[in-house]
């Protein structure tokens, strides 16, 4: 029996179809409820309502459980989150590694991010061995996922089989309120103004699949970068935007207008009491070069191929012109 922590999630979601197709069976991690999304595959996975901080619970999830993906986390870079990140992201993964030890679980995936690798220099193609620089440059969501995945390494230390993927930006399709739902949006609204920056993308269904081969690996005590392919956040926008048959962004964005909308976002969140759109740490990130490796994965993965980004996107903006169609 395999168990999911964070199955309810974006990546957590495809995790367990791509599971549920091969036919293993699955035990998943719900707090409070069980989204639409995964109804394709709800009667075929056994829930359990858990949370990672919650010891007693957690070790009752971890039963005649054989194997562990542990994708629960909360990414956010809102200053208002950083507690509750911090505590679910590193408390809740060293609760995972310690009940998994002692329960003796044959081996864990642990789902990190290239944020962990520490800053990202421009120009410079980051790699597994890129070492945990401390800088007041680092978001907090970077620290929680450096520390949570200490925690795994510490795990690894005492014995444990584990191996760790560092996914880049993860695209996918169905959950439109987050991640690549809120980038289509902006598509969508035809928002004039790009940045200078570049980044790794990744598409999600190839995130599940890396997990799913590595956990079926002998391969343990590595980590492993997931980027399908380092683009322009022109580029991508442009991309989505033709797809979507929406005027791409014509504007370059300079820093300092990005500085500037940051703090008009903060002052407007200040009065209506929503979180804002743009923060300091995203206004900094879309202005940044970086680019990452993924070539030790296709390595050590016989077969294993990311999927074109061309694809990708094109792919998660038809299905969001759909959802939107279809309303």
């Amino acid at each position: 029996m395999i168990l999911v922590t964070g199955g309810t999630g974006f990546l957590g979601s495809y995790l367990l179809r791509a599971l549920v197709q091969s036919g293993k069976p699955v035990r998943a991690l719900y707090r409070s409820r069980i989204p639409e999304q995964v109804n394709d595959i709800r009667e075929k996975v056994e829930w359990v309502k858990a949370d990672v901080l919650d010891l007693g619970a957690l070790e009752d999830a971890m039963e005649g459980i054989t194997e562990i993906y542990h994708c629960a986390a909360i990414v956010s870079f809102h200053p208002d989150k950083r507690d509750e990140m911090f505590k679910t992201n590193i408390e809740g993964t060293a609760n995972v590694v310690n009940l998994a030890i002692d329960a003796g679980i044959r081996k864990i995936v642990h789902v990190s991010s290239v944020a962990a690798l520490g800053r990202a220099r421009e120009q410079t193609a980051l790699t597994e061995e890129a070492e945990w620089e401390e800088s007041g440059n680092n978001s907090n969501y970077a620290v929680s996922k450096h520390l949570s995945e200490m925690e795994i390494w510490r795990g690894i230390a005492e014995g444990l089989n584990a191996v760790i993927v560092n996914p880049s930006i993860i695209l996918g399709s169905g959950f439109w309120h987050d991640g690549t739902g809120l980038m289509l949006k902006n598509a969508w609204k035809e928002f004039p103004y790009y940045t200078e920056g570049v980044n790794g993308f990744v598409d999600v269904r190839d995130v599940a699949d890396a997990m799913v081969k590595l956990m079926d690996s002998s391969v343990s005590g590595e980590r492993f970068i997931l980027n399908g392919d380092n683009w322009p956040y022109r580029q991508l926008f442009t991309r989505m935007a033709e797809t979507l048959g929406k005027k791409p962004p014509h504007i370059a964005a300079k820093p300092w207008m990005a500085a500037l909308v940051w703090r008009v976002e903060k002052l407007r969140s200040l009065f209506t009491g929503k979180r804002p759109l743009i923060t300091r740490e995203t206004a900094r990130t879309a202005q940044l070069k970086v680019f990452y490796n993924s070539g030790k994965i296709t390595q050590t993965l016989p077969g294993f191929r990311f999927r074109p980004m061309e694809e990708t996107v094109t792919d998660v903006s038809k299905a969001y012109l759909a959802a939107q169609t279809a309303r």
